[in-house]
This record gives structure tokens, C-alpha cells and sequence, in this order.
């Protein structure tokens, strides 16, 4: 099986993919003797050096399940000193936190070192559930649990619909599968309301029996079959737009825009290359039109006798500067 160099790499618990790029960039991997190039792929019979070092592939992934306390930071940047790396403690290789609990927020979060299941658990295309037990600093009211759970306006969008229910006067149960930045505490600070305390219960079948604040444990065999199971179907990326059809200078052209309206009225090319004509009837200054759909008009527009009346269409018409000839025989004096 052939995977990528950054992510063979970040599994091995080196550093973070990016990190990795960057490090290829700067020719400090090998593979099989040469420089590595942004974008390898490699299998397990490959040799890869980073600045030197051997790297061997992982042949299992790790899932951990951590209650985060209050204070701990959901940032693997070794320079904070409350970064969550550092409270796990975790030693058996590189692993990161599966999305983000604010610092002044507490309980479960997943790490892992399975690149590919992070956006799958997060996406929130993807509606997999996250439980939180919310406690609020004034009495919970029947039209507060009804807001919360309809969708309230916070950072310019509406949220989504959530399960809200009532614990006790001044605590509630939300169960939502959106995860904009401090959600639910802008929520309940949108309809009047202070967060006292939070709390994530549950990520989707995993939630936090027997895990003391402050402590974690490895997944069990049924938690990451059930956990793998329901992120199958799921999208690490972003649903793909359908592509617009264009013109040749790039314009997207459709049956509602303005280029296909532009196109019946002037001539253009159509897809055989070919030209479109325009009418070949063109108003004449001055002119003005009959009910009978003749042009009339002064004597200086008249053409000659027994001439054309139309222009050639495929060449513009030139304004004449000196006077207009007359026409009909002269009188002798």
C-alpha cells in the first residue's frame, strides 16, 4: 500500500505533516538513497531517512480518550505550557487532539495519530453527534430551550438545529454535530445568557466512563470498531462544487447570466465557430419608421436613384464629413 511521504512520515510520530513538507523541501529526507520530492509516495519496502534517521512505517493506529480539565490548552505547540500534549503525558508516539475543547471547558477528547479520521469526526457535513451538560448563570427558561434548539444567529450564520433538554433550573443537555468557534457558549450569550460551566459528555459511541479529570485511556476493541464503522461513509474534504461551463475568456456562462443574453444580441461565435449575423435592417440618423415598417425620412438620407438602400453588414460605416450629394436632374438656366 502506497501512501504519502508527509503522512508516512506524521504517523511515525516525527512531527506534523506540514512540518514534514517543509522538511522535504529543504532535502532533509531521503528515500531509497535520493532526495525526496514534495508530493512521494512510499510503501513499506521503502527506506526513508528524515536528517539522517530511519523512519519505520506504523502497522497500528492509537485512539485515546482524555478528560480534559479546566486550564488545559487543545494545542499540540510544545511552547505553551498548558498544551495538551504535555498534561496527557502520552509516550508511545506522536499523537493530536481530534478538534478543540476551550481552555475554560472541560471533559472528553480524542487524540490518535490516524490522520485520516480527524476530519471525518469533524466535518460538520458529516452529523456526527457531540453531548455537552451546560450550566448557565440564570434560571433555564421553556422559550431559552426552545431558541437553543431551533438555531440561534452567531458569527454571521444561523445555527443548526440541536437537541436541547432541561436538567434542572439552571442546566441543560445539548446535543449538537456543528462545531463553530465557542459555540454554545455564544449561543446562550446571543439569547441573554452566561455559560458557568461546560462540559463534553460524549464524541459520537465514545463518552467518558471511568476516565478521571485529568486522566485517559486507549480506545477499547468495540469503542474503535463502532468509531471506524460510523466514519466510513464520512468525507475528509469538503464536497466538491459542480463545474460551471465558460467561455473562452474565462466568463462562467449559463442559461441565467448575463454572457448567454449578451450572446443572442450581439453577434459571436457559437460552438461550430461560426459567425452569427446581426440584422442586416440598421436604423439610419434621422430616420424614423413608418407603421408600415418602411424607413422614411429627409431628402439628405435618400440614396441614389436606383441604388441600394442597405449596408453591408460586415463592415462598419464610415461617416462622411463632406456634404450629402443631391439628387434628380439639373435645371439649365
Amino acid at each position: 500500500m502506497f501512501v504519502r511521504l508527509n503522512k508516512f512520515i506524521s504517523d511515525a510520530g516525527i512531527c506534523s505533516r506540514r512540518e514534514a513538507d517543509r522538511k522535504i523541501e529543504n532535502g532533509h529526507v531521503r528515500v531509497n538513497g535520493r532526495v525526496a520530492q514534495l508530493g512521494d509516495l512510499v510503501s513499506r519496502g521503502d527506506r526513508v531517512l528524515v536528517s539522517g534517521n530511519p523512519v519505520e512505517m506504523r502497522s497500528e493506529h492509537v485512539y485515546l480518550a482524555y478528560n480534559k480539565p479546566i486550564g488545559v490548552t487543545s494545542t499540540t505547540d510544545r511552547t505553551d505550557p498548558d498544551n495538551i500534549l504535555k498534561a496527557v503525558g502520552y509516550h508511545g508516539g506522536r499523537v493530536f487532539p481530534v478538534g478543540r475543547l476551550d481552555k475554560d471547558s472541560e471533559g472528553l477528547i480524542l487524540l490518535t495519530n490516524d490522520g485520516d479520521i480527524v476530519n471525518k469526526i469533524l466535518r460538520a457535513s458529516n452529523k456526527h453527534d457531540k453531548e455537552y451538560i451546560v450550566t448557565v448563570d440564570k434560571q433555564v427558561t421553556p422559550d431559552f430551550i426552545r431558541q437553543m434548539s431551533e438555531g440561534v444567529s452567531i458569527l454571521g450564520v444561523m445555527t443548526r438545529k440541536c437537541r436541547v433538554e432541561q436538567i434542572n433550573t439552571q442546566t441543560i443537555r445539548v446535543i449538537l454535530n456543528q462545531g463553530l468557534n465557542r459555540q454554545i457558549r455564544r449561543m446562550c450569550e446571543a439569547l441573554g445568557y452566561q455559560v458557568t460551566r461546560l462540559q463534553r459528555i460524549r464524541v459520537m459511541n465514545i463518552n467518558l466512563d471511568g476516565i478521571a479529570t485529568g486522566t485517559w485511556r486507549f480506545l477499547t476493541d468495540s469503542e474503535k470498531g463502532s468509531l471506524l464503522q460510523a466514519v466510513e461513509g464520512s468525507r475528509k474534504e469538503a464536497a466538491a462544487r459542480p463545474a460551471r461551463n465558460r467561455n473562452t475568456s474565462g466568463t462562467p456562462v449559463g442559461n441565467d447570466s448575463p454572457e448567454s443574453d449578451k450572446g443572442k444580441q450581439r453577434g459571436s461565435r457559437n460552438r461550430s465557430g461560426a459567425k452569427t449575423t446581426e440584422s442586416k435592417r440598421h436604423k439610419k440618423k434621422g430616420a424614423k419608421k413608418s407603421t408600415s415598417g418602411r424607413s422614411t425620412g429627409s431628402t439628405r438620407f435618400k440614396s441614389k436613384s436606383g441604388g441600394s438602400t442597405k449596408r453591408n453588414v460586415s463592415k462598419p460605416a464610415k461617416k462622411s464629413t463632406s456634404k450629402p450629394k443631391r439628387t434628380g436632374t439639373r435645371r439649365k438656366k
